[in-house]
């Protein structure tokens, strides 16, 4: 099981692994009170297609597609967090206003057709 959560949102018991996906800490929230397992860098969208899709220099279809890309490089990191989502559910944690259109969205249907 995956899914995805703002930050801001409380914890849940069903939540299982808890994994930050922003490349940058999210605003207002210490590090000592967010309720995680880890934060993850590395399956973050490049600070360059961050940039572009909140500038609105490409649309949520275009960053989708580029961020795609980027994962790809990634497989054997969406792995493990498979592996973990498998044995204990995962949620990806993310600090966006939209929470239809953001980069863990994207991230968690990559994850599901990675297996």
């Amino acid at each position: 099981m995956i899914q995805c959560k703002r930050v801001y949102d409380a914890p849940e018991a069903n939540d299982g692994y808890r994994v930050l996906v922003d490349r940058l800490w999210p605003r207002g929230v210490k590090k000592e009170s967010l309720a995680h397992d880890e934060w993850n860098k590395t399956l973050a969208p490049s600070t360059a297609l961050r940039k572009a899709f909140h500038g609105k220099v490409i649309d949520f279809a275009n960053f989708s597609q580029h961020y795609c890309n980027e994962l790809d490089a990634q497989r054997e990191e969406g792995k493990r967090l498979l592996k973990i989502a498998d044995e204990k559910g995962l949620t990806l944690l993310y600090a966006a206003r939209n929470t239809r259109q953001n980069h863990a969205r994207v991230l968690a249907e990559w994850l599901a057709h990675l297996k």
